[in-house]
């Protein structure tokens, strides 16, 4: 492989890269990360791949360890024929929110590439993953990758015991529900030393007896096995079942009458990897923009410093160009705005407001602008906040001008469109305003919350769904979900519409 003569600042000449190359590379880039822009991360652990297993990684959610399931395979298959047929390209990398972080390269990457994705990856993902607040609330990166491999060994040992089909019809069952099946505000009690004890022995396999499915049911919710009243009021029922619940995959898990305790723990598995990804769907611009404004001020001063030749800086700057590029609403590549360029655009305005403040910036961010740390800001902003508060508190005027933005509103009884907001004090606020609630998910996913489940009676499990804007769920897509919920329940489960009432 060709390394810099000697006598060169060049960390390398060339495209072929070797692991002595890499590991040059890597201690150049994190001299900058660390002395320079200060960050804090995990140990990193990088790895090469094939396309083959970039593709295998793709089709299982980009986690190391994945149980086996039909949709995974399906994924892949998908993958791989619009990748062979030139349709579909694939990522440089993947990375995981884990502790050491692991990345994955595409052994097909020049060395100039390994290079950017390395600063990309492996050191801005990785200070996000370990310094943003959502990650260090709700996640375990410490503990991901153990808990996968049990994961992933309970699983398969299902299979051998109750049958492929058993397991698959729960997880079939999981996996419609898992974007209802995670905790948004708050968490669930801490298990008692009772109950681990007897999740540990459903895990095991030695637990079958209704006991002692109700020492874990009943220990988790904090009340007496006893059944509640029939004539118990509701509010009494409601409170002994904590209701309403929002994560209705936990209240399947903890209630289901007819539930075995390994179909509960293969529920229990599902929303906790549904957990995990949570914070990621929240913080995608945010997280592209940390880990694309690292790679390209680590790559700019590693070209000031010599240690990247004219060609490998301009490899470089083309691939970064091609990611934050922002297509017209008119061009055939558009498909909303682009996450990569958003999350870029915003922290080098922030370095812009803190090192050349205008009187506008001034008045708009008193608080940053003309500060002395630049890096100070960005990465108190990386910690404290997700994509909606992010764009609440930094979108610039300057920056809302770059991009064109402005508001419609849609109104079905009008026949035209209307600009509502433009470029004037008022209308930045509302854009700014307009496009944070893009990124809200409580506005994106459906508030569906089980408010009743009258176990002493007819056992029908009620939920409502709290509609906003006059968006009713899809007829087919509520349907097929609800087989699988009334699968999971056992017993009639019933879906009611509640709309809002927005004052004027």
């Amino acid at each position: 492989m060709p390394e810099a003569k000697s006598g060169s600042k060049l960390l390398f000449e060339g495209p072929e890269w070797s692991f002595a190359l890499l590991e040059k590379a890597r201690d150049a880039i994190e001299e900058i990360a660390l002395n320079d822009l200060g960050l804090n991360l995990y140990q990193n652990q990088i790895e090469i791949i094939s396309s083959e297993q970039m593709l295998d990684a793709y089709s299982c959610v980009g986690l190391p360890l994945m149980y086996q399931h039909w949709s995974f395979g399906k994924h892949f298959a998908r993958d791989e024929a619009l990748y062979r047929s030139g349709r579909q390209g694939l990522a440089y990398e993947i990375v995981i929110n884990s502790n050491p972080c692991i990345s994955y390269n595409m052994e097909e990457n020049t060395m100039a590439m390994q290079v950017l994705v390395m600063a990309h990856a492996a050191f801005g993902h990785n200070h996000f993953f370990k310094n943003n607040y959502l990650f260090l609330q709700w996640t375990d990166a410490d503990g991901i990758q153990d808990y996968l491999a049990f994961a992933k060994n309970y699983i398969a040992a299902c299979e051998e015991r109750y049958g492929i089909d058993a397991v698959e019809e729960i997880l079939d069952a999981g996996h419609a529900l898992q974007t209802q099946g995670v905790f948004r505000y708050g968490r669930p009690p801490k298990p008692t030393s009772q109950e681990l004890a007897a999740m540990q022995r459903v895990r095991d396999g030695y637990a079958g007896s209704r006991s002692l499915l109700d020492i874990w049911t009943d220990a988790t919710l904090g009340h007496d096995s006893a059944e509640t009243p029939k004539d118990a009021p509701l509010a009494a029922r409601r409170k002994s079942m904590n209701l309403p619940q929002e994560n209705i995959l936990y209240f399947l898990e903890k209630h289901s009458p007819v539930l075995e305790p390994w179909q509960r723990e293969l529920l229990r598995i599902v929303r906790m990897l549904a957990q995990y990804f949570y914070p990621q769907k929240q913080t995608k611009v945010m997280n592209e923009g940390c880990a694309t404004f690292v790679h390209y001020h680590i790559i700019n001063e590693l070209f000031s410093q010599g240690r990247l030749s004219e060609a490998a800086y301009l490899e470089m700057m083309h691939s970064h160009t091609n990611v934050v590029l922002q297509p017209d609403f008119d061009d055939p590549r558009y498909s909303g705005i682009n996450p990569y360029a958003l999350g870029f655009a915003m922290m080098m305005d922030i370095r812009r407001i803190c090192e050349e403040p205008t009187e506008e910036d001034r008045d708009w961010f008193p608080d940053i602008a003309g500060h002395d740390d630049w890096r100070h800001v960005l990465r108190h902003a990386w910690a404290n906040y997700r994509d909606e508060s992010f764009i609440q508190q930094f979108l610039s005027p300057h920056l809302m001008r770059k991009f064109k933005l402005f508001t419609l509103v849609d109104d079905a009884s009008q026949k035209d469109l209307v600009v509502s907001q433009i470029h004037n004090r008022a209308g930045y606020k509302a854009i700014r305003q307009d496009l944070a609630q893009q990124y809200n998910l409580a506005y994106l996913e459906p508030d569906i919350q089980v408010t009743d489940a009258d176990l002493s009676g007819d056992r029908c499990l009620i939920l409502t769904h709290t509609v906003r804007d006059g968006i009713h769920l899809d007829e087919a897509n509520k349907e097929e979900v609800l087989k699988h919920l009334r699968r999971l329940w056992g017993y009639e489960v019933t879906l009611d519409a509640v709309e809002t009432v927005v004052e004027s």
